[in-house]
């Protein structure tokens, strides 16, 4: 009998606000037999989810298949050679968007970052911030002129979500299937009904 193949994806939460849609991105991948996950926090990361989810740090990493210190430097995802398929930073804060954009790694989640587009891999930054200023727009400019993505987890309105859960749902959907990974979290959009006054 042979076994899954599963693909290595590694959610990184940093410090901005938005720890649902990280979150959220574990507990969908839980249940995907062919994703193994690799979650780093950032010690802001582990305090914007207490504030703004009330969940323990315990909690949050039983979510993952595998867990990282944010200090680890020596950690497998911070090597090359380490076949991870892609990246998702998910809230990215524009600390974390600025190391990126400036080859600083001087953490695990930017330098797995690094690892990703010096090795051509998707890396997706869910950059949290409003309103933003130049800095953080020629930071985002730099990450993709490197081959990054970047995705502010702006809802898709036209869904008509009925809630927030949904919302984070969907924009959590969009991003794994930009990052190589099936799912019928969000349905795609189809066109404007031709019926329509």
């Amino acid at each position: 009998m042979s076994q899954t193949r599963k693909h290595k994806l590694i959610i990184a939460i940093s410090g901005a606000s938005g720890a649902a849609y990280g979150i959220e991105m574990l507990r969908q991948t839980q249940a995907m037999a062919d994703v193994e996950t690799h979650l780093v926090v950032s010690a802001s990361g582990f305090l914007t989810i207490a504030a703004e989810l009330k969940m323990k740090r315990s909690d949050v990493e039983a979510l993952a298949d595998e867990v990282h210190a944010d200090s680890n430097i020596g950690a497998s995802i911070a090597s090359g050679s380490y076949p991870s398929k892609a990246m998702i930073i998910a809230p990215c804060s524009m600390k974390t968007l600025g190391c990126i954009a400036n080859g600083i790694g001087n953490s695990l989640i930017t330098r797995a970052a690094d690892v990703m587009l010096k090795e051509r891999r998707r890396l997706i930054l869910m950059a949290r911030e409003t309103p933003l200023n130049l800095a953080h727009l020629r930071n985002m400019s730099s990450v993709t002129e490197m081959g990054g993505i970047v995705y502010p987890p702006l809802p898709a309105l036209y869904s008509a979500p009925p809630d927030i859960e949904t919302m984070v749902r969907e924009t959590v959907g969009r991003v794994l299937a930009l990052a190589g990974q099936d799912n019928d979290l969000y349905a795609p959009w189809q066109g404007l009904n031709k019926d329509r006054d």
